[in-house]
């Protein structure tokens, strides 16, 4: 059985946990950060996970992460 080739993209926007979990980071948080509140920046760094709707295809984009 040959190896899956993993999805670069995927690769370098997500990530696992140990409990199988796939980590994200939040969008809108690179630019036009001036009309964005204080406190809406600040939420914008938190790590956040994927929705379970999106879990199993992205899981087959990264199979090795």
């Amino acid at each position: 059985m040959p190896k899956i080739k993993t999805h670069r993209g995927a690769a370098k926007r997500f990530s696992l946990t140990g409990t199988g979990r796939v980590k994200r980071s939040k969008a809108y948080a690179s630019h036009i950060l001036t009309k964005k509140k204080r406190k809406r920046k600040r939420s914008l760094r938190k790590v956040d996970f994927l929705d379970k709707r999106d879990l199993k295809g992205i899981k087959r984009l990264i199979p090795y992460a």
